[in-house]
C-alpha cells in the first residue's frame, strides 16, 4: 500500500509490488489543470557553503528570461519538513495564471533529520535566514525570475522568517507577505505562548537578547531604506502568537511612509480564520496581493 502526493497530484492511494506498475485504488479531487506543468528540484548555495534545496513548480514552456511572477514560500523552525503537497488554492490562483511556485528546505526544518534543525537554533538562527537569501539569488541566477518578480511568503515562524527577508535583504524582493508572525523578539516571551519557544529562539531578558536582535525584525526596521510592498495578516484571536506583533510592526512603518497593506481578521485562532470561507479570503488577499505587485 502506498500514498502519494505532491504539488500537481492530490492524496492518491494506491498499492503495489516490486517491478510492476502500481494500481491506483483512489484519488481525491483535482482543483486545477495540471497540464502541462512540472516539479524540479534545484539547490542554492548559502554564506557557509551549505547546500539547501528548494522545489520549483512552473509550466514546462517557462521562459528563462527573470520576468515569471514567482512565490518563494518558506519555514524553517521547529524540525517541521516541507514536503511536496497538494494545495488546489495554490494551483488555482497560482499557477494557472502562470506564477511560478517555489518551497524552500532551509536550516530549521526537519528535511535532513534533528541537526538540520538545530544548525539554526538560537544563536545560529540567522543560517535559516541566509538560507532563504541563497534561494532568492539562485532563482534570480538562473533567470526564472528577477527581484522586482520575486515575492516572499510565510506565517508564524515563517512569518518571522519573511519579516527577516523584509528587514535583512528588502532588495531581493519585489512583495512580502507576512502573516500570523513574530516579530518583536524584545518581547516575544511574555505574550501567549512564546514562553514555550525559547529552545529555539533564546530568552531575550538576559545575554541571549545580544544574538536575538540580531534577527528581531521590529528592531532591525530602518526608515531610513527602502523596502518592497509588504502584506500583513493577523487574527484577533490568535491564541499562539499575539496579533500586537503584526500591529505594532505595520503602525511603525506606516508611519514611516512604507507600503504596507494590513488585514486582522477578527476571528480564527493562529491559523488566522475561523472557517474555510475565511480561510478562502485570507488567501485570496495574499494571492491577490502577490499577482498585482510581481506581475508588472
Amino acid at each position: 500500500w502506498m500514498t502519494v502526493t505532491d504539488y500537481l497530484t492530490p492524496t492518491t492511494l494506491a498499492i503495489a509490488e516490486i517491478g510492476k506498475q502500481p494500481e491506483v485504488l483512489k484519488t481525491m479531487p483535482t482543483f486545477f489543470n495540471a497540464d502541462g506543468k512540472v516539479i524540479e528540484q534545484h539547490f542554492a548555495t548559502s554564506k557557509d557553503g551549505t547546500r539547501v534545496p528548494y522545489f520549483v513548480v512552473h509550466r514546462k514552456d517557462m521562459k528563462l528570461d527573470g520576468s515569471n511572477p514567482t512565490l518563494l514560500y518558506g519555514y524553517g523552525g521547529f524540525e517541521i519538513s516541507l514536503t511536496p503537497s497538494y494545495s488546489g488554492g495554490m494551483g488555482r490562483a497560482w499557477l494557472e495564471k502562470g506564477g511560478v511556485y517555489v518551497v524552500a528546505n532551509i536550516r530549521g526544518g526537519g528535511e535532513y533529520g534533528p541537526r538540520w534543525h538545530q544548525a539554526a537554533l538560537k544563536q545560529n538562527r540567522h543560517k535559516a535566514y541566509e538560507d532563504m537569501a541563497a534561494v532568492a539569488r539562485d532563482l534570480v541566477s538562473r533567470k526564472i525570475t528577477s527581484a522586482k518578480h520575486l515575492g516572499v511568503q510565510g506565517g508564524s515562524n515563517g512569518g518571522l522568517l519573511t519579516g527577516n527577508m523584509l528587514t535583512q535583504y528588502p532588495e531581493l524582493f519585489g512583495a512580502v507577505v507576512i502573516q500570523v508572525p513574530l516579530l518583536d523578539m524584545k518581547r516575544y516571551s511574555h505574550l501567549l505562548a512564546g514562553a514555550s519557544w525559547m529552545a529555539e529562539y533564546g530568552n531575550p531578558d538576559t545575554a541571549d537578547w545580544a544574538f536575538i536582535k540580531t534577527f528581531s525584525p521590529y528592531h532591525l526596521f530602518d526608515a531610513s531604506k527602502t523596502y518592497p510592498p509588504v502584506l500583513f495578516t493577523t487574527s484577533t484571536r490568535d491564541d499562539r502568537v499575539h496579533p500586537a506583533h503584526a500591529r505594532k510592526m505595520a503602525a511603525m512603518m506606516i508611519d514611516a511612509g512604507k507600503d504596507v497593506t494590513y488585514y486582522e481578521n477578527i476571528e480564527g485562532g493562529h491559523g488566522g480564520a475561523a472557517n474555510n470561507a475565511q480561510a478562502a479570503h485570507m488567501s485570496a488577499l495574499a494571492y491577490s496581493f502577490l499577482w498585482e505587485q510581481l506581475s508588472k
